[in-house]
């Protein structure tokens, strides 16, 4: 890569990851799973995190991490006051540190496995003995929940091949890299319409919560309350809804432990999840 490219990147992600805390009587850091390059990352969350600094009078700081094992690490440590994870790492970070989920869409996540519309792969017998691209182990609907499915309910016996992101999956597929994909459809959907042309779903995983915004325990209950109460107002208002949607966090409603993710507690995936 060229060093004034190398250069310009660093620049992009000094200014994306500085503190929003003008006049904020406490700054909080924000920790996102890494399902995109931490420049789309910080591009999708720095305007909502400026609204809530203006709503809640907190400052907040995003910690952009490249891989996911990384990630994974920061919040089983504690490290980020607030974190944005998938439905499964939400399970982890429970039991781990005690965070508690604050909100989430509505809408329910599935994981998608993708496959060169044009391709040779036509049913998910075809996919025995081959190689399939996955963001990242413990990815829940893009992996974790759809390695487990295809190896115990379909019986498929395959290659798994850790890509780093989503967008990383879907062109692996495309390029013929693997022989198919692990994804979810808010991911496919943000592809150019001529890389969603060439592929073709195959599957799809049972529904569930999708991803929540939690916060660490350490963060005092009415800070938790202002931060809730302010997505659910940004939900209410035409931009706010934008500036959610971007973050994957459309028709925002509250979220809960018991009633979301620790369903998920008994699909006993424990035997798929690597630890880093």
């Amino acid at each position: 890569m060229p060093r004034t490219l190398i250069s310009l990147l660093g620049l992009i992600l000094a200014l994306l990851t500085a503190p929003h805390a003008g006049g904020a009587s406490q700054t909080f850091t924000l920790s996102v799973v890494p399902q995109f390059t931490p420049v789309d990352i910080g591009l999708r969350w720095k305007p909502l995190l400026d609204r809530l600094e203006a709503e809640t009078g907190y400052g907040f700081q995003l910690r952009l991490i490249d891989k996911t094992p990384k990630f994974e690490a920061d919040f089983q440590s504690g490290t980020p006051d607030l974190v944005y994870l998938n439905p499964y790492h939400m399970v982890m970070a429970a039991q781990s540190q005690g965070y508690i989920p604050l909100v989430r869409g509505a809408d329910p996540l599935h994981g998608i496995l993708v496959v060169d519309k044009t391709g040779p792969i036509k049913r998910l017998s075809d996919l025995n003995g081959k190689t399939i691209a996955f963001p990242a182990p413990n990815a829940f609907g893009a992996s974790l929940h759809m390695r487990a499915l295809l190896f115990e309910k379909e019986g498929l016996r395959i290659t798994p091949a850790y890509v780093g992101t989503h967008q990383n999956v879907y062109r692996h597929v495309i390029m013929g890299e693997a022989a198919a994909g692990g994804g979810i459809n808010a991911t496919l959907k943000r592809e150019s319409a001529a890389l969603q042309a060439r592929l073709t779903v195959l599957y799809t995983t049972p529904e569930v919560a999708p991803h929540p915004l939690a916060a660490h325990p350490r963060i005092p209950r009415l800070a938790r309350e202002r931060i809730i109460a302010a997505m659910l107002k940004l939900s209410r208002d035409p931009a706010g809804r934008e500036l959610l949607a971007e973050v994957e966090l459309a028709k925002t409603i509250s979220a809960d432990y018991a009633r979301d993710y620790q369903p998920l507690e008994r699909l006993k995936l424990n035997q798929y999840v690597v630890n880093n």
